[in-house]
């Protein structure tokens, strides 16, 4: 059961969090307590597994990436963590997930890398691939995107 106050944080977190140096301080003065209170009550519920993970979204096209390409490897199961970890060391990385293959699609472990163009996406795979000694990959490069929106749970405050 979640307090009301909790609710309130819920509310607050689960959409854009403002651009400034303290955010949880902005949170925390809309809800009239303090600072240290909003990052208790996150971590409180972090703890108990009501939330599972807080992740920040980077709209990579008003950065000044105006490429990105999901690579899909195939990579031996036996050397999926070591792989997992040396492609997600590349900055221009943004997410790195194991999955399991389908039918005739034998790629368990994607990437997605954020670039200036298309040709870059494919320099940084090709990169990828030798230093993690992969040879089977594809890239599918993004055409458009058609969401990019945060779960609601609770009505803003």
């Amino acid at each position: 059961m979640l307090s009301d106050i909790e609710r309130k944080v819920i509310a607050l977190i689960q959409g854009d969090l403002p651009v400034t140096e303290k955010p949880y301080l902005e949170i925390a003065e809309k809800l009239g307590i303090g600072e240290d209170e909003v990052l208790r009550i996150l971590i409180k519920l972090s703890d108990q597994g009501v939330m599972r993970r807080f992740g920040a979204t980077l709209r990579h096209q008003k950065s000044g990436y105006k490429a990105n390409a999901m690579v899909a490897w195939q990579v031996d199961e036996v050397r999926i963590e070591e792989v997992g970890n040396i492609m997600s060391s590349f900055q221009e990385v943004s997410h790195c997930y194991r999955r399991n293959p389908a039918g005739d699609w034998p790629y368990n472990l994607y990437t997605m890398i954020h670039a200036k163009d298309r040709k870059t996406c494919r320099d940084t795979a090709r990169k990828m691939a030798e230093k993690a000694s992969v040879k089977n990959y594809t890239l599918l490069f993004s055409k458009r995107e058609l969401k990019k929106t945060s779960m609601n749970y609770f009505s803003t405050v």
